[in-house]
């Protein structure tokens, strides 16, 4: 029995599947216009590359706006606040829509210090307040570059005092950290010390002290939601307030948003920002203008919490592909300009040697036939013309002889 036997796969079976034919360096002509027109094409093929590949890298930040459904989280707020009055007749609290006081939220320390800050403070506390208020203004502008910073926080620590001053101290400072309900709630400073009871709380300044000893400037170096994170703007640090007046009543009204960042440069975290107003009177009982005197954030939980993204136009197969065109379009666009430009080189390089060549036959007939001319009548001038008899014989051949 015969046994068929299969073709043997070779290196020549698989070089005859070739379908990219090479051509011999002998038939490869080069040319000034090929090698200038390559190196062109080189220089735009690697720019428009750096910026497809910057293009890539630089992913755009999303936005989306999703109901808010984390209702049993709780909210962080951090406060360093100093107010221009001693720590004996002042006192913070907060009480939310639960009726909730302080005591359940944490414990803000209270520090002596002194009102007046010193040249290097100052120097601090201004390019805080200047910063963030171009922040506020331009934020939109800036939100970019804020979004892809990795510092948490713009501005450092207050650096401390330099000299001490020779008067007692004369203001107080808040500072610390409290976890609160995610509900709408009232942090404020008033005069005297708070004192809780079942049905509520007071202060005990209303009885004990007289607004002649009361001076609610502050500084608010400090007033965040959440964990930081890079892109948030605080829109109340940096603010300073400065009255001579006994009976003022600051009153700042925020919109607290939940907010879940993930980003390249951040891990998935939630956190918070706000928007602030603020609204300042004198209370002046006489003139209809009634309150209690003290500095007060009232605060509110927005319905909505934002999304922050960071995503890319395209995916890593999409952007291979994009370079892949570039380099080939430009390629061929390249190839197709050095035909052309090659082909129009050798019209006018045939055009030009056409006429050349016949200017040259032109010029050499026109000598030609000055030399003929001159030539018949040098040969008519040196031989006699021939009798009738010598041309009958030269044309009849010569006569028969008897």
């Amino acid at each position: 029995m015969l046994r068929s036997r299969g073709k043997v796969v070779s290196w020549k079976t698989i070089k005859d599947l070739d379908a990219f034919p090479k051509v011999s360096d002998t038939y490869i002509e080069a040319s000034p216009i090929g090698g200038t027109l390559t190196l062109l094409a080189w220089i735009a093929i690697t720019w428009i590359i750096y910026w497809e590949v910057t293009f890539y890298l630089d992913a755009r930040f999303k936005f989306r706006f999703l109901p808010d459904t984390e209702f049993d989280a709780k909210l962080k707020v951090n406060v360093d606040i100093t107010v221009a009055m001693p720590c004996a007749n002042l006192g913070a609290d907060i009480l939310d829509s639960t009726n909730q006081n302080i005591l359940q939220f944490g414990h803000l320390e209270e520090e002596d210090t002194w009102f007046a800050l010193s040249e290097q403070q100052r120097l601090h506390f201004d390019a805080i307040k200047k910063v963030n208020t171009n922040l506020r203004e331009e934020s939109h502008a800036l939100q970019d570059v804020l979004w892809r910073s990795t510092y948490l926080s713009l501005f450092g620590d207050m650096p401390p005092r330099e000299d001490i001053p020779d008067y007692p101290p004369d203001a107080c400072r808040f500072h610390g950290t409290l976890m609160l309900n995610k509900v709408a709630g009232n942090l404020h400073v008033t005069a005297g010390k708070t004192l809780s009871l079942p049905q509520g709380h007071f202060h005990l300044s209303a009885i004990s002290l007289g607004h002649n000893v009361n001076n609610f400037s502050h500084r608010i170096e400090r007033f965040s939601f959440g964990d930081p994170s890079p892109g948030i703007i605080h829109p109340l640090e940096g603010d300073e307030k400065v009255t001579s007046s006994s009976a003022m009543l600051y009153q700042y009204f925020l919109e607290v948003v939940g907010t879940e960042v993930s980003t390249m440069m951040v891990p998935r975290m939630s956190t918070y920002q706000y928007s602030a107003r603020a609204h300042e009177r004198p209370v002046d009982h006489a003139k209809g203008s009634h309150g209690i005197p003290g500095i007060y954030f009232k605060y509110d939980m927005g319905a909505l919490r934002v999304k922050i993204t960071q995503e890319r136009e395209s995916s890593l197969c999409t952007f291979l592909a994009r370079l892949c065109a570039i380099v080939g379009g430009v390629y061929v666009c390249v190839g197709m300009l050095s035909s052309a430009v090659l082909f129009v080189s050798s019209l006018v390089e045939n055009l030009h040697s056409s006429r050349y060549w016949s200017l040259s036959d032109s010029q050499i007939n026109s000598k030609g036939g000055e030399f003929q001319e001159d030539g018949e009548q040098a040969i008519t001038q040196g031989f006699p013309s021939p009798s009738p008899a010598d041309a009958a014989v030269s044309l009849d051949g010569p006569l028969p002889t008897k």
